[in-house]
């Protein structure tokens, strides 16, 4: 919870505070260098940083995979993988104009103006399709909703640059038919002139399309991007997930514990757990070996204890990165010590063969079976 705080909460909330200060005075907060620096930190949070984590750019469509509980990108894809590529560039596109709108101090020609300003509004409307997309809603507000005012307050101040530099200028007179006509739209009300910016971005998309032909993308990449994914808000896939059987993808306080120092949490071998690789020590075997003997011996009491365990795991892999951290998994090694105690003394008490049971923990299905009937034989 603390790193989504940071990451999500303090940049958001001061976006929102900038945004209403701007509604209610005209201007922004960013009135000393300290505080701009500051904001500018808050903005890179909320457009990039954020957003990179969340819609895990190269992920695959994986009908196992969680729809991004922890919102750092794990589980299936928020974009069709074989389209992201057209939806990267279109957000470069977006953060582009958004950051050279925030730190130029004139204008440029009335075309790239217009296209510059069509660019703000498409990172608008592409956030209004990406929050009805992403599944949890949670995610969905913290991570749309302050771009969203970001790219808003950008546009505002476009304006009042341009208001500013008609006022010094005047209308300006250009020869070129083009840029009177750019001109034209630009110095239009509000209520005309984002209507008509809005329409203008059509065509700037359908000309991106084409030459993105040329990289192998497609003609309606943009919309495939959303709909050929499985289990998001326009997924049109999730057919393909139909009778796919998902094993549990949780980490657990053991098996997180065998991720410290080596000298420490003392790996015996590589375990098989879902066809991944995980790092086995005593302490996670005997963990496991308890939990077979439950499930056998008092199948009603394991399903409490699963449903119970299983809240652990979420919370272990909601905040995974924190414990990825050697001496954190040391910590919670030594903490679980008591509790291995105790299985190791429950095994041996009620099964007739307790290192047995510990063996087959974590083995492929296929040297499971050629154990038990070596067993069976000596």
């Amino acid at each position: 919870m603390s790193i989504a705080f940071i990451l999500f909460f303090i940049p958001m909330i001061m976006i929102i505070i900038d945004f209403l200060y701007f509604l209610t005075k005209g201007k922004r907060i960013t009135t000393t260098i300290g505080m701009t620096i500051f904001m500018v930190i808050c903005e890179i949070v909320a457009l990039i940083i954020c957003p990179v984590l969340y819609a895990d750019f190269g992920g695959k469509n994986d009908c196992c995979g969680h729809i991004n509980n922890s919102g750092l990108g794990a589980g299936t894809a928020l974009f069709s993988p074989e389209h992201q590529l057209t939806m990267g560039i279109i957000i470069v596109l977006c953060l582009v104009a958004y950051f050279y709108s925030e730190f130029r101090k004139k204008l440029l020609s009335p075309i790239v103006e217009i296209v510059l300003n069509c660019f703000l509004l498409i990172g608008i409307v592409l956030n209004l399709f990406i929050f009805f997309h992403i599944k949890d809603a949670y995610f969905a507000f913290i991570g749309c909703f302050p771009i969203i005012l970001c790219f808003l307050l950008m546009l505002a101040k476009n304006q009042q640059l341009f208001i500013k530099e008609q006022k010094i200028n005047g209308n300006q007179q250009n020869t070129n038919y083009l840029e009177r006509i750019a001109w034209q739209i630009l110095s239009s009300k509000s209520l005309i002139k984002f209507p008509i910016l809005l329409v203008l971005c059509l065509p700037i998309l359908m000309l991106l399309s084409a030459i993105l032909l040329l990289f192998g993308q497609k003609p309606d990449s943009i919309i495939r991007a959303f709909t050929d994914t499985y289990r998001q808000g326009f997924s049109q896939w999730d057919y393909k997930c139909d009778g796919v059987e998902c094993p549990h993808n949780g980490h657990y306080l053991c098996s997180v514990a065998a991720n410290g120092h080596q000298n420490i949490v003392k790996p015996k071998r590589i375990g098989i757990r879902h066809d991944q690789e995980i790092i086995c020590n005593r302490q996670l075997l005997i963990s496991n070996a308890f939990e077979d003997l439950i499930q056998e011996k008092m199948p009603f009491a394991h399903k409490i204890i699963r449903k119970n365990y299983d809240k652990i795991g979420v919370f272990v892999h909601k905040n995974y990165d924190f414990f990825r951290i050697k001496w954190i998994c040391d910590v919670v090694y030594l903490l679980m010590k008591p509790l291995e105690w105790f299985f190791l003394l429950t095994l041996y008490v009620f099964d007739r063969k307790p290192e047995n049971r510990i063996a087959k923990q974590y083995i492929s299905k296929e040297h499971k079976k050629l154990l038990e009937d070596s067993l069976k034989n000596s």
